[in-house]
């Protein structure tokens, strides 16, 4: 059971939630970059790489018999602030794609660097399989 958090008289987010609520096995995936199964990046495009890493992030989630319905916590580093919000009109779309109309409560934070040093973007997510 999920269920998102919403206190009274709050204007409504846009694209995450403010807070869940969940019972049930717990799924922990650990921070997914815009690489492929074979560790290699196929572009140096944040889009591009945002659009991996949810794909990996889907991924794992099937493996455990989840989906994107099932994330409660979502955590995004981005190299980039400003690119991140000059591009949020075309990162909606590839998120939806993949995660359909799933948004968990969510943190975005700029980093100096990923380890990868490759990747603009890293994102790591916790989901709740309903008992």
């Amino acid at each position: 059971m999920i269920k998102l958090l919403q206190p009274p008289g709050w204007a409504p987010p846009k694209g995450y939630a403010n807070g869940v609520a969940a019972r049930g096995t717990m799924v922990f995936v650990g921070g997914q970059v815009g690489w492929n199964a074979q560790q290699q990046f196929v572009s140096d495009d944040f889009i591009e790489q945002t659009g991996q890493a949810l794909r990996n992030i889907a991924d794992i989630l099937r493996e455990a018999g989840a989906g994107p319905e099932h994330m409660v916590r979502m955590t995004w580093y981005v190299t980039d602030r400003d690119e991140y919000n000059r591009r949020l009109g075309e990162l909606g779309p590839v998120y939806r794609e993949t995660m359909g109309r799933n948004f968990p409560a969510m943190t975005c934070v700029q980093v100096a660097a990923l380890v990868e040093s490759r990747a603009k973007v890293e994102i790591e997510v916790t989901a709740v399989l309903p008992d």
